[in-house]
């Protein structure tokens, strides 16, 4: 968007009213610069607007000045419903036949078959839902000046300041966990200054708004919708918007409410559905009762607190440019499209990652992050792919930083949600595959939906839910809490691994076992009779997952002392897994066979998992893989057609870090920034790619472009603590603090001129690890507890 820079001068009489962090002149920035998004003027669509959350109410502040906008959601507005006829009834007598013409390479034949049998029934499977718009009208007599709008991540509060008549006006808006409300302050420098019309002016689901009393609108609707279900199920809704005045007068009036010359006002927003049979009305007016008597300082101080015990336990600075960081954030972001140096952007970027992670998702959470997060911007759930939890990478993906970002415990709401998905998806390993244990595919909703999806190339996916499994796994390296292995880990990847050796079966030539019939999301290949086709047996993608699984169930057993037989079965079928395999054009195989891609841009590329975030390829122990991977990369990326996305760039990004190639890393990493995200900083899903006609709004590039850049700076894989792996030279000084190593192990390092000058591991189990610096490793002794310092000169000596 194209921006006016103005001036930004609170008025002197607004100095006992407004906090410290505001006063700054022309060209200075605030104290909070480094973990702030600022703006000169307001927002005027979804994507310029500024996310706050709770991790279950979400909103997007415009910050306007005649018509500020609260673009309010919460994340179990869903349609849809629970069915359970999502299987096809003929999907087992057939599935015999399907491998049969696989293996015999009559693709496009078996392709028909999966059509007709295998292919998913979405019945009601619904999409989340953007709840409603909360509109406050303001006097419009004058035009605006020094306007600035802001989100302190550092806070998680939006602020928005202006000048009217001589007037300066001060706004606040935050959502509270600890309170489980949203809220808004308005003040003002002069009292009886405060005035303003608040309302639900325009519903886009059906629904109806009343008021109670003088001080409360009440919004009740339903998330119903056509597209992904069948308009008639969804969850029921409520939303109340309590007016707390100080001074002044509030009348209700054609539902909406009226405020009038107050010095301050403070609006408490609670939303609630029905979703697992709750009394919305029920919590929304007792969350109200309780918010009554507290004060808003009561109520910030509580968000600030509660956010910052989070926020707080990760500071990054990667260098500096001072002319930069006094211009507006969208400024800012323009500048590096242009090719600017701006590597305090970068730690933004990072920290605001970190930031939707704690926002959309926190312990209490009913749900984890979908595609959009706790936020919709309407677009996604308009589309055929809905905002859903996409299991080919995206929902994986929205996760990517939170054990390495010290936010483990905002994995919470995704262990429980795999939890439901491996009790629901045993009917469909039974019904669908005849096979015990439990199965998940690409796409889900909260109803517990297992089946395949409806479509070729994507929805025959069967280790969708593996994959997502695989965020217990990291849970479980990174912490080495040994009651979660026992009690939630392993009966998850147990009931997965009895599914998988079942269903597996033999090659006929080969001998290996392999999954199939799937795919490798959402890539189709060149058949040897010519024709486009996406289904086959053991691509490499399943190869990876089932191979981590397997490796895990092992592990787990031999630590816990279980399960003794089933581990020797376990064992028996990893070692008949299939190789990875390089083609003939010296890239990692995507398929069984040396397939060409029949898009060789597409988006995917899958089977490089076992590189990142798996560890099943590297440099150091795989040296021809690792070659091979990049240059799977680098044939996929050069393509003139490359669909280039979010997603796709944060991949490169983690890829090329553990390819230990950070000027490669850091290039995409610029990509993301400039290509792929808005002047918000919000990551988009770029119009024409998959079907998309505008940019979308995806969170998964937000969250792992941010593991990509700890990935850089800490890596922890094969039992080593690599210290600054992939440090690129556009960030020669900087330092980081409380990043995490797997092994449940917090690190903090300094660099100078691209090299370390100190580090520092404090562990939370102890032990001794190995500390890689460069080609050196040295051995550390690590109490419980205690920070221990690492100078770069035991490196030279080792």
């Amino acid at each position: 968007m194209t921006t006016t820079r103005r001036d930004f001068v609170i008025g002197s009489a607004a100095l006992a009213l407004y906090p410290p962090r505001l006063m700054h002149a022309e060209g200075q920035s605030s104290p909070s610069h480094k973990t702030e998004l600022w703006y000169s003027r307001p927002a005027t669509r979804w994507m310029e607007a500024v996310p706050i959350g709770n991790g279950r109410i979400g909103g997007m502040i415009y910050g306007g000045t005649s018509i500020e906008s609260f673009a309010l959601t919460e994340s179990t507005t869903w349609s849809g419903a629970p069915n359970d006829k999502n299987v096809k009834p003929t999907a087992l007598a057939n599935l015999g036949k399907i491998r049969e013409l696989m293996f015999a390479g009559k693709y496009a034949e078996g392709g028909e078959l999966c059509k007709e049998h295998l292919l998913g029934n979405p019945g009601s499977f619904g999409t989340h839902l953007p709840m409603a718009t909360l509109e406050l009208a303001f006097p419009e007599d004058e035009h605006p000046q020094n306007y600035r709008r802001s989100l302190n991540l550092d806070e998680g509060i939006a602020y928005v300041d202006y000048s009217r008549g001589g007037l300066s006006f001060h706004r606040e808006v935050f959502a509270s966990n600890p309170d489980n409300a949203l809220i808004a302050h308005i003040s003002c420098n002069q009292p009886k200054s405060v005035s303003c019309s608040i309302s639900f002016p325009k519903l886009t689901l059906p629904g109806e708004v009343t008021t109670e009393g003088n001080d409360t609108l009440v919004l009740k609707g339903n998330a119903f919708e056509h597209l992904h279900s069948n308009g008639k199920q969804g969850v029921a809704f409520e939303t109340r918007v309590r007016v707390s005045a100080k001074g002044g007068e509030v009348t209700a009036h054609e539902g909406a409410l009226h405020l009038k010359g107050a010095d301050a006002v403070t609006l408490h927003v609670v939303i609630a559905t029905n979703f697992r049979g709750a009394n919305a009305s029920t919590r929304n007016v007792q969350t109200l009762q309780v918010l009554r008597p507290k004060t808003f300082a009561q109520l910030r101080a509580a968000h600030v607190a509660d956010h910052q015990s989070l926020f707080r336990r990760v500071a990054i600075d990667l260098g500096t440019n001072s002319s930069a960081e006094s211009k507006p954030t969208d400024e800012r972001r323009k500048a590096v499209e242009a090719g600017a140096d701006d590597p305090g952007l970068a730690s933004l970027f990072f920290q605001y990652g970190r930031y939707l992670t704690i926002a959309g998702s926190r312990v209490n959470s009913p749900l984890p992050l979908a595609l959009q997060g706790i936020w919709n911007d309407g677009l996604a759930s308009s589309m055929g792919w809905t905002d859903d939890f996409h299991l080919d990478i995206n929902t994986e993906q929205n996760y990517w930083a939170a054990e390495v970002c010290n936010l483990s415990e905002c994995q919470s709401p995704l262990f429980d949600f795999v939890e439901g998905l491996s009790i629901a998806g045993r009917s469909t390993a039974r019904d669908m595959y005849g096979a015990p244990g439990w199965v998940a595919h690409v796409v889900t909703n909260p109803w517990g939906f297992t089946a395949a999806g409806w479509g070729l190339g994507w929805g025959i996916f069967s280790t969708g839910g593996v994959w997502l499994a695989l965020q217990l796994w990291e849970h479980y390296r990174f912490t080495g809490d040994k009651q979660f292995l026992q009690q939630r880990l392993y009966p998850v990847y147990k009931g997965a691994a009895e599914f998988f050796l079942a269903y597996m079966v033999k090659h006929p030539q080969h001998g290996w076992l392999v999954t199939g019939p799937s795919v490798s999301p959402e890539n189709w290949f060149i058949a040897p009779d010519g024709k486009q086709c996406s289904e086959s047996m053991g691509p490499t993608v399943d190869r990876v997952f089932v191979h981590s699984l397997l490796s895990g169930c092992i592990e787990a057993s031999t630590t816990l002392g279980i399960d003794e037989e089933f581990r020797a079965k376990a064992t028996e079928a990893l070692k008949q897994l299939p190789p990875f395999q390089i083609g003939k054009h010296g890239q990692l195989q995507e398929w069984l066979e040396d397939f060409d891609e029949a898009v060789p841009g597409h988006r995917h590329m899958s089977h490089l998992m076992g590189l990142y975030p798996e560890h099943q390829i590297s440099p150091a122990a795989t040296p021809a893989l690792a070659t091979a991977a990049r240059i799977t990369i680098e044939r996929r990326i050069s393509q003139t057609n490359w669909e280039d996305s979010e997603w796709t760039r944060a991949n490169l990004v983690n890829f090329y870090a553990r390819l230990l190639d950070g000027e490669s890393a850091h290039k995409h990493f610029v990509g993301l920034l400039s290509s792929a995200a808005e002047d918000s900083l919000l990551a988009y899903s770029r119009g024409g790619v998959a079907g998309a006609e505008s940019n979308i709004f995806s969170l998964d590039g937000n969250t792992a472009g941010a593991a990509g850049v700890a990935e850089m700076l800490l890596q922890s894989q094969a039992d080593e603590i690599h210290l600054l792996p992939a440090l690129p030279s556009a960030w020669p000084q900087g330092s980081i603090k409380g990043l995490c190593a797997r092994g449940g192990i917090e690190v903090s390092m300094a660099w100078t001129d691209g090299k370390l000058i100190s580090a520092s591991l404090k562990s939370k189990r102890g032990g001794t690890h190995s500390v890689r610096y460069g080609a050196s490793v040295v051995k550390v002794a690590l109490p419980i507890g205690r920070e221990v310092k690492v100078s770069p000169t035991q490196f030279h000596r080792a």
